[in-house]
């Protein structure tokens, strides 16, 4: 007789781990299904931990380059790029520990295999060792996404490559082409200009990272360009080939300008597919779009009884702070606690390259749209004391507000440490805090954070430092 779980989360990631822990925690039989030898998911394993590891070893680099500044000598700089991929799989290998020994102390159940719906509250779950069934009151569906590719842009792991194969690729790429200018793109973008690669960044959209506000993307296209990576926006790539062990790529430029690139490497950064393909959604009620889940603000399919978090759900964003969020609200959602439900407006997006990036709510493009008469204030950490102490003044900080009552409404950074720093933004919008109150809240001195309280008072026409 078969054990009948509670919950039944399919997929490990941050959401799926997230929503058996806390499933876990509020004493509902769990179970979690994983097809990968370890816990984690793309974000642990193939994404966030691995590429964050790689771009702390860039900086690094980018430090010991300038440590003459600080009265500091080193050697001339190297990489090796080997142990750069050793010490990433060893922070990979902790951090999967990690997820195990809390599955383990919240009593989940884990089984290695491929998860499948088969209806009925019953799912498959397939390994080497055959098939077993799983029966559950509620089944969580977390199984993640995957690198998309281009038709007739055959990746041969060699040249032409997505990030998982360059995150494994031990030989360093003279000259690196990225297609794509999103997070993923800009992210190895740096990482291997920094390790003394040429870099070409493509991208299709008129602007880098294009889901930033323009000014953002302004200020981040000139650091790329004073670091020496090549930028091409408004760009198409019409072909990529081999030719003579080399890349080359036939570019489509404004004014229908044809030009060629040729690169001792390619990646292939354009995006993430859902991955729900083969996981059973035919055989429920179950509503998805291109393999998209559509889902209720708890995470309910049309399938009684069965959630969707994270990278699958049609309309969220791809973030894994985001899948986290959605795996506890869909548990507590489960166990009838009446959780509420996530707004994404204040969800934070966060970009690891040099410079950083991190960003809440609406740009200022959005904010227009909506229909909001605006109070706009920048502040540059050229002008920050802190700034110039860690010898890294690029960016600013850029406040958009709505003028009547001057309720701040969204927050934008570029610079030094921008992906923390963001953090703080997070509860003015959720309490919807003004600008007053902003400028008149104490920021330690010397801090990145500063700049901070500087927009605010820039915002309302009197910056003190600028």
């Amino acid at each position: 007789m078969s054990t009948t779980y509670d919950v039944v989360v399919i997929g490990s990631g941050p959401g799926g781990y997230v929503a058996a822990i806390r499933a876990g925690q509020l004493g509902l039989k769990t179970a979690i299904v994983e097809k990968d030898d370890r816990f984690g998911g793309t974000c642990l394993l193939r994404g966030c931990i691995p590429t964050k590891s790689m771009l702390e070893s860039a900086s690094l680099a980018d430090h010991a380059r300038h440590a003459g500044d600080f009265g500091v000598t080193v050697g001339e700089v190297s990489i090796d790029l080997p142990k750069v991929l050793k010490r990433k799989d060893r922070v990979i290998k902790v951090n999967a520990g990690g997820v195990a020994f809390l599955l383990k102390k919240n009593k989940v159940t884990t089984y290695r295999g491929f998860g499948a719906l088969v209806g009925g509250g019953k799912l498959t779950v397939t390994s080497d060792d055959g098939v077993e069934t799983l029966s559950a009151r509620h089944i969580i569906l977390a199984t993640g996404s995957a690198v998309r590719h281009i038709p007739g842009f055959d990746v041969d792991g060699t040249h032409v490559l997505t990030s998982d194969e360059l995150l494994e690729l031990s030989t360093m790429p003279k000259h690196l082409l990225v297609l794509g200018a999103g997070a993923v793109g800009v992210e190895f973008a740096s990482v291997y200009r920094s390790f003394g690669a040429d870099v070409t960044i493509v991208e299709l959209q008129d602007r880098l990272v294009p889901l930033e506000d323009e000014d953002v993307s302004a200020e981040f296209a000139k650091a790329f360009k004073r670091r020496g990576i090549k930028v091409k926006t408004g760009t198409k790539c019409q072909s990529l080939e081999i030719d003579g062990g080399k890349v080359k790529a036939t570019l489509l430029e404004a004014g229908d300008k044809t030009s060629t690139v040729h690169a001792s490497h390619c990646l292939v950064a354009i995006g993430r597919r859902p991955v729900t393909e083969n996981i059973g959604l035919e055989k429920t009620k179950i509503k998805a779009e291109r393999g998209f889940v559509h889902v209720d603000e708890y995470g309910q399919t049309g399938e009684a009884g069965v959630y969707a978090i994270g990278d699958i759900v049609a309309g969220t964003p791809q973030l894994a702070h985001a899948a986290s969020h959605e795996g506890i609200v869909a548990v507590e959602h489960i166990a009838g606690l009446n959780p509420e439900p996530i707004n994404y407006g204040h969800c934070p997006n966060c970009t690891y390259s040099n410079p950083e990036v991190g960003s809440i709510g609406m740009t200022e493009a959005q904010a227009k749209e909506a229909g909001y008469t605006l109070k706009v204030g920048t502040f540059p950490f050229t002008a920050v004391g802190k700034a110039k102490v860690i010898n890294d003044t690029t960016g600013f900080v850029k406040i958009v507000a709505e003028a009547k009552y001057n309720e701040i409404l969204g927050v934008h950074i570029i610079g030094p440490h921008a992906t923390e720093l963001i953090a703080t933004a997070g509860p003015l919008l959720r309490l919807e805090c003004t600008v007053e109150e902003l400028a008149r809240t104490i920021h330690s001195h010397p801090t990145l954070s500063e700049a901070i309280g500087e927009a605010a008072h820039a915002t309302l026409g009197h910056a003190i430092h600028m």
